[in-house]
């Protein structure tokens, strides 16, 4: 990615996740066709698809006769993504301490005790 640090928009996100959800390169049109109603126009979804190749989210080519049309693939997978954020987040939000961030989901998440068990096997077996 050229710009590590340019954290993704609501709506920049919800591209990359149609993105990451077709697993292939795809057109606008592509995406366009997969997003929910209300449908932005189709130059909202280009501009942003242009704004994702800036920021390093997306590169892009052209198949050979298919005039203008851009192929666009997702330059990050959505688990590297995640993984930086929640970096960020932790950082940001805890001191970059991984125990509180625990703590404070722990409590403000209410977890039931069976959840509290699995996190804490998920815990033992890493």
């Amino acid at each position: 990615m050229k710009k590590s640090d340019n954290a993704l928009t609501k709506t920049e996100f919800q591209v990359m996740s149609i993105l990451w959800d077709l697993g292939h390169a795809a057109c606008a049109w592509d995406i366009l066709d997969r997003w929910e109603e209300p449908k932005p126009a189709y130059t909202t979804v280009a501009t942003y698809l242009k704004v994702l190749h800036e920021k390093g989210y997306v590169d892009f080519f052209k198949n050979k006769g298919e005039g203008k049309t851009h192929q666009y693939m997702p330059m990050i997978s959505r688990v590297e993504y995640t993984r930086k954020a929640m970096q960020e987040v932790k950082k940001n939000y805890f001191g970059s301490s991984l125990r509180n961030m625990l703590s404070f989901f722990v409590e403000e998440e209410h977890l039931t005790e069976d959840d509290i068990k699995e996190l804490f096997n998920q815990l033992k077996e890493a």
